[in-house]
């Protein structure tokens, strides 16, 4: 598509129909909401659908400033096509960032770097820069934010009638409760002795029961947060606090409750819910009003939200009419809905907690011995193979990492290993992803190895990927791609996998990836003491492996798979290689389980890197390029 190399940067937002009218879904919704907020005009918006007059039709229920461009699924860029929307490709085509999250930070950094001006913008990425910047995969509060509430309420308000009469949704409840829970933010010290003066203050004017718990001390809290989000911030009082105030002792201090998502201020978290928040209440208050009462916390999210400077604004130009129900305001002592605020976020947080580090690992490997399960190593097809690192172009090398000398020659004999492995694996035409790709190491050497195949490197930290594109056009190379994604965003086509130095369950994670595409892998494990279960994983990974171990039992390997670093004694570094290799062994079966041959070997020299394993895997009957 040629009307896509403009000079600014393209959004690609999906467009549904439901009864033939083209509408957006909520992730859209919510893009275009921030873009609204934040009054960005850096980007040309497409709007992904069949119709080809989606931008007509919606065009009365989005922003005016906004420059929209219709464009089918099949019309999309190659980057764009492999990713779940939203996407937001910049202007050379090469760089594509995808997922709500990834996207939503993105448009922020993009507005206050045009409007450096804009504070309430740039404070929207919360305190460090860090909202909704880790990975849904690992994080259970941005997968709530970013995935579960979302999809809860496009799944709420697709089937409404079987919904009336139930509780609300188990990813609402959770919110429910996670604004119910006192908060903590930095140095609130000082908010809480001024909450305290303030509840001793009611107290002397003989304040209504029940009044210091919620209006007196919400009061204060709102303040607090809407001074931070003014223009002109309040000045700081300089008189100190009475001695009884400042005699209390920080434990005994009141808590603080919930302003907005993360606390006392507002930030991207609650530009993502507002609009789905809107949605869901628009309808139960309608259809199914007893069940607000279930929920006097969101309620009362929904009207401080309504308060913060620029998002009535925002949500008028999106055609959206913010409105507090009656009984939203009081907070009613409602008993939750039996067995509701056992919450999912809860209830994960309990099965990927890891237990307490007990005793070695020795009778964990002589119960898998009497199993008939040791770790065995492959043996390495090509342990003398190398680059020609003299003769490579100086941006390759790893120093253009930043990294040490020291470093970059294991760096080197590590890329010697994977490239020699993938090399063996490749043929005219095949895409190769370097997940996990950093700054870039793996993914730029082997598309300057193989001109003949498309590179795509995928990174969530933006910075290791902007690092590895300046890499890659200094050295000029055609065939290659960028993605900034957690993995679960990346859908295209791929026929082998690559990670150096996977951390903990993102190997797991890469094999996965690899296993549903069909693709085959080269994997090096890193971060063993990082394993446990998560949302998508349970350990012990192969059911062999699950007959003779329990999870406490394959956790005691994993922590002592990281025993490995020069600087042990041999014997202790002996005993971590061969829970590497038990655990690398469970990965493989499972893999082989799904139609897999895989080999587990030892990268050469072993002294390349502690976390040294390797694991080559392809899929029983190979395809060609699809």
């Amino acid at each position: 598509m040629k009307d896509l190399k403009q000079r600014h940067a393209s959004l690609f937002l999906e467009v549904r129909c439901q009864d033939e009218t083209p509408r957006l879904p909520l992730h859209s919704s919510i893009v275009v909401f921030l873009l609204s907020y934040s009054e960005c005009k850096s980007f040309e918006v497409h709007l992904v659908s069949d119709k080809i007059d989606s931008s007509l039709t919606l065009q009365g229920q989005l922003p005016e400033f906004l420059a929209l461009r219709d464009v089918r699924p099949e019309e999309l860029p190659m980057l764009v096509r492999g990713c779940r929307l939203p996407a937001v490709l910049d202007e050379t085509g090469t760089l594509c960032r995808a997922g709500l999250a990834v996207v939503l930070r993105h448009i922020i950094n993009k507005s206050v770097e045009t409007e450096p001006s804009k504070n309430d913008v740039r404070q929207l990425l919360g305190f460090k820069k860090t909202c909704l910047k880790a990975c849904a995969e690992v994080s259970n509060w941005t997968r709530l934010c970013e995935i579960g509430i979302p999809s809860a309420v496009e799944e709420y308000l697709r089937n409404p009638n079987s919904q009336q009469h139930h509780p609300p949704p188990p990813a609402i409840l959770t919110l429910e409760q996670r604004l119910s829970e006192p908060v903590k933010v930095h140095n609130d010290d000082k908010i809480r002795r001024q909450k305290l003066k303030q509840l001793r203050q009611n107290e002397n004017n003989d304040s209504p029961e029940g009044s210091m718990d919620s209006d007196a001390g919400d009061g204060l809290e709102l303040k607090a947060a809407l001074a931070k989000l003014s223009v002109a911030a309040a000045p700081t009082p300089t008189t100190r606090e009475r001695y009884e105030i400042r005699k209390v002792k920080t434990n005994d201090l009141p808590l603080l409750e919930h302003v907005f998502a993360e606390g006392l201020y507002f930030t991207l978290t609650d530009v993502v819910l507002l609009p789905c928040i809107h949605q869901y209440l628009s309808f139960v208050r309608t259809h199914s009003a007893s069940t607000l009462h279930h929920l006097p916390h969101l309620l009362r999210w929904y009207s401080h939200v309504q308060e913060v400077p620029g998002v009535l604004r925002a949500a008028k130009a999106c055609k959206i009419t913010l409105a507090v129900p009656e009984n939203a305001l009081p907070l009613a002592a409602e008993p939750p809905v039996e067995g509701n605020l056992a919450s999912p976020l809860e209830r994960e947080e309990e099965t990927t907690t890891q237990l307490p580090f007990v005793g070695g690992p020795r009778p964990t490997i002589t119960k898998l011995k009497e199993n008939g399960i040791e770790a065995a190593f492959a043996h390495h097809p090509c342990p003398e193979w190398t680059l020609p690192w003299d003769r490579l172009p100086d941006a390759m090398n790893p120093t253009e990492g930043k990294m040490s000398n020291i470093r970059t020659v294991r760096k080197r004999q590590q890329l010697n290993n994977l490239v020699a492995m993938v090399t063996q694996l490749a043929k005219p035409g095949y895409t190769v992803v370097d997940f996990c790709s950093g700054t870039g190491h793996v993914g730029i050497v082997l598309a300057h190895t193989l001109p003949l195949c498309q590179v795509i490197l995928i990174e969530n930290k933006e910075e290791s990927l902007i690092r590895a594109h300046s890499r890659s056009v200094e050295l000029g190379l055609q065939n290659i791609g960028f993605i900034q994604a957690n993995l679960d965003y990346f859908t295209g086509p791929f026929q082998i996998g690559v990670a150096l130095h996977a951390c903990g369950v993102a190997t797991d994670m890469v094999m996965e990836h690899c296993i549903k595409a069909g693709a085959a892998f080269v994997i090096s494990p890193c971060c063993y003491g990082f394993i446990q279960n998560a949302v998508k994983f349970t350990f012990p990974r192969s059911k062999k492996f699950q007959e003779a171990l329990i999870y406490k039992e394959h956790m005691m390997l994993c922590r002592f798979a990281d025993q490995t670093a020069p600087q042990l004694p041999p014997e202790r570094r002996l005993i971590g290689k061969q829970c590497m290799g038990l655990v690398d062994l469970d990965r493989s079966w499972c893999a082989e389980s799904h139609g897999y041959r895989v080999h587990v070997m030892t990268m050469e020299p072993e002294t390349c890197s502690p976390k040294n394993n390797m694991l080559v895997g392809r899929p029983s009957v190979e395809d060609g390029p699809h």
